[in-house]
């Protein structure tokens, strides 16, 4: 069964299902499929054969719906290679290979993991990174609502100490969501880490975020910051963080693809939260954050309400996209 089959049967099955993960996806990526695939659709009626306009104005599609420049041209070479093997002609036949394409270019032949590392022992320690004004402290609050869900005890550390507002705006997450919460304002972020981290080991404490601060601008300052953040939490528990999750705002596009790229370069980034999908037309990012900088998406976000932070999941993500199409 070729991958197009496979995903008429998902949509078919989710839909029958009515999944309420599903319908969260197919509303959330609204945008982006209205402006992508209503595009996409009416570029098969332009053209009906496959010619070289068709392709030039395919590519234009591709990277307006912020897949990335390289990506999309990675993309179009295997396109006109599968076009040219499969003696494909016309354009209706080509969505089906587009949609495999797009799946391969995500999945890229990894066995990628959306799952959290948890540990079965002892806390796990998860660091949250990311620029200011990414909705990283709202982020850190949903996955705090949603671990509570699940009966785990929370606790939240406020390491972006020098921030105004920093500090006491993550105060009223974790008093929202009951989760039990460390933090000064004002002083050494490393040492409220240190602290942070004894007062969450004597609370019993089974999942810790810890917040940074979201300064780029000087990336030498935020390296040794991170670093240092890092050798504390290691000291206190060893062998963590087990998590180090960078969010960033879906909406930004291609900036966001800049910053992927430069915190990877300032600490060992585990997995990516995509904010703001369902306010922006570029879902695009969730393929080219993934190609550009190699690092996969865990969590999406969809909405605001608490709820609407969601596992990334390729497939729903797909049906999201295309289930207008297939």
């Amino acid at each position: 069964m070729g991958l197009f089959d496979k995903f008429k049967k998902i949509i078919v099955k989710k839909e029958e299902a009515k999944e309420e993960v599903s319908q969260k996806y197919d509303k959330g990526l609204s945008k982006t499929r209205d402006e992508f695939v209503s595009k996409l659709s009416l570029l098969g009626i332009k053209y009906t054969k496959i010619n070289e306009e068709y392709f030039e104005e395919l590519e234009n599609l591709l990277i307006s719906a912020d897949i990335g420049v390289n990506t999309v041209f990675k993309f179009m070479d295997r396109i006109r290679s599968r076009v040219s093997k499969e003696k494909i002609e016309d354009t209706n036949s080509l969505t089906e290979v587009i949609v495999d394409e797009l799946f391969i270019t995500y999945v890229n032949n990894e066995n990628i993991t959306t799952k959290i590392n948890i540990q079965k022992e002892g806390p796990t320690v998860i660091l949250m990174v990311g620029v200011n004004g990414v909705g990283k402290t709202t982020t850190i609050a949903k996955l705090a609502n949603k671990y509570k869900k699940e009966n785990k005890k929370i606790f939240l550390i406020a390491g972006d100490t020098f921030r105004a507002g920093a500090v006491e705006q993550l105060k009223i997450w974790a008093d929202k969501t009951s989760s039990s919460f460390y933090g000064k304002e004002n002083i050494d972020p490393a040492g409220v880490i240190y602290d942070g981290l004894n007062h969450a080991l004597e609370d019993k404490a089974d999942i810790i975020f810890i917040d940074t601060a979201g300064r780029l601008q000087n990336k030498v300052n935020l390296m040794k910051e991170l670093e240092k953040i890092n050798r504390v939490i290691d000291k206190v528990i060893p062998s963590s963080p087990h998590e180090v999750l960078l969010v960033i705002d879906a909406s930004t596009g291609q900036n966001g693809i800049m910053q992927a790229k430069a915190f990877k370069e300032i600490t060992n980034i585990t997995g990516i939260v995509l904010t703001k999908l369902d306010g922006t037309a570029k879902g695009g990012i969730v393929l080219a954050i993934k190609e550009e900088v190699g690092i996969p998406v865990k969590f999406i976000g969809l909405g605001e309400a608490m709820d609407d932070l969601e596992t990334f999941d390729i497939e729903d993500y797909i049906y999201g996209l295309f289930k207008d199409m297939i």
